[in-house]
């Protein structure tokens, strides 16, 4: 069950994690403080529902520990993954600052400890330091371009291209070619708009190129110039 802490997250390490958001790394440190004055904390177990579709603007989220899954869900239920959220990443941007329902579902991935500014501080911080609209504009442009290299995967490139590019961007994330399970393959196959079980022939094929190893824990990359010029292809 989530846990909800009411009163405005203060200290240095909630600075930091404040801190690490790309668009506010270059802003002054007045902003940086207000923004963690004006946040609350959140803690939701692996699995929970941060908020749904549709729903009225949750406000905009800051992951300060753990990661977030994105999704949206079609009529009969299927699951299409649109981002994995890490510590520094905000989420719900677009709600926050059209004042819109929420465009997508949120749910912890794994235990996630979160931070929130509602719209209306997030509205009377932007007023009190304009040259945050600037930032938050350039936020919301590199989401778009990501989208777009979404809608090119889908239609462009086959399975295995788009778990080639899918593995890069978690090795990307990681720092490292031994690449932790953060997914399964049925989830896998939600990010990439297939079926567990052509995921899981894509594995194997890419495993049987030497380009890959796997198990159930860990994917190893052993050729990433490879691996790179099959997200490419």
């Amino acid at each position: 069950m989530v846990e909800t802490v009411h009163s405005p997250v203060s200290g240095e390490a909630q600075q930091e994690i404040w801190r690490a958001v790309p668009w506010l790394e270059n802003a002054p440190e007045e902003i940086v403080r207000t923004f963690a004055a004006a946040a609350s904390m959140r803690r939701y177990a692996a699995g929970e529902v941060i908020f749904l579709e549709g729903e009225p603007g949750a406000g905009l989220f800051l992951v300060a520990a753990g990661t977030v899954k994105i999704s949206r869900f079609s009529k009969d239920g299927r699951e299409y993954i649109l981002h994995l959220q890490h510590v520094g990443d905000t989420f719900n941007d677009v709600s926050a600052l059209d004042g819109g329902p929420n465009p997508a579902t949120a749910i912890a991935h794994s235990d996630v400890t979160l931070l929130r500014v509602g719209r209306r501080d997030l509205q009377a911080i932007t007023a009190r330091y304009p040259s945050l609209a600037w930032a938050l504009i350039e936020s919301l442009a590199r989401r778009a371009r990501h989208l777009v290299g979404i809608v090119q995967d889908l239609s462009m490139r086959n399975v295995r291209g788009r778990l080639a590019r899918l593995l890069l961007e978690q090795a990307q994330q990681s720092q490292d070619e031994e690449v932790a399970r953060l997914l399964t393959q049925e989830e896998m196959a939600s990010h990439l708009g297939t079926v567990r079980e052509v995921v899981g022939r894509a594995l194997r094929s890419l495993a049987a190129d030497g380009i890959i190893e796997f198990d159930r824990h860990r994917i190893v990359i052993l050729d990433p110039d490879r691996l790179a010029e099959e997200a490419e292809a």
